[in-house]
């Protein structure tokens, strides 16, 4: 009788062990930081997913729109006056026309670098944008490094093989997202020369 009590109790103990070690029954301790001499980081993820990156991207994204809607205008002006220009031909003298041809021909080609110029300050702006998110970021990455114990962090891109743990990149977007504020200037469509201004916290 007493051996049977004492295997029902070694059972019974067995099953609270086996039930306290299932998941979801007990609590589970906190997640140790991470810890590891390298890093990884995709930091073309780490750009276009930020706050500050969407923002640049959707103001240079109607920027882009809008410069693209003048040059359809303008395209649709100049044909105008060509075809204009064409249909005065036969009542002008050769020398006038040619005269006024030329202006037209030099209309087009100051218009179309004009325009060219413009594309080129977007594609610009989207550099220098980049590099200021990038100087604003470094202190919150190097903060991560420390945390880390890391001694270099590596883009995701020239890495082969990695453990997903030592890639920081989500950690990092939420810090620079809580840590970097952004105030975009109201400017007109075709206005590339101001930049978005980036603030950290700690310096408000």
């Amino acid at each position: 009788m007493l051996s049977r009590m004492v295997k029902t109790s070694r059972v019974a103990l067995a099953c609270i062990c086996i039930c306290g070690t299932a998941p979801g029954v007990s609590a589970q301790s906190p997640q140790a930081p991470l810890q590891s001499p390298i890093l990884i980081i995709d930091s073309e993820r780490l750009y276009q997913e930020s706050a500050y990156g969407d923002q640049v991207a959707r103001e240079l994204e109607r920027r882009g729109a809008a410069l693209a809607a003048e040059n359809r205008e303008l395209e649709s002006a100049l044909r105008a006056e060509e075809q204009e220009l064409t249909d005065k031909r036969p009542g002008m003298a050769p020398a006038e026309f040619r005269e006024l041809a030329d202006a037209f021909d030099r209309k087009v080609q100051n218009t179309r670098r004009t325009q060219e110029a413009k594309g080129r300050a977007l594609a610009q702006r989207l550099d220098a944008e980049r590099l200021n998110f990038l100087n604003a970021a470094a202190p919150i990455l190097e903060q991560l490094m420390r945390e880390a114990g890391a001694e270099v962090i590596l883009e995701q891109r020239s890495v082969f093989l990695s453990a997903t743990a030592i890639d920081i990149t989500q950690t990092a977007i939420d810090r620079i997202n809580a840590a970097i504020t952004i105030r975009t200037p109201q400017s007109a469509p075709d206005d590339t020369s101001d930049a978005d201004t980036l603030n950290t916290n700690t310096e408000q």
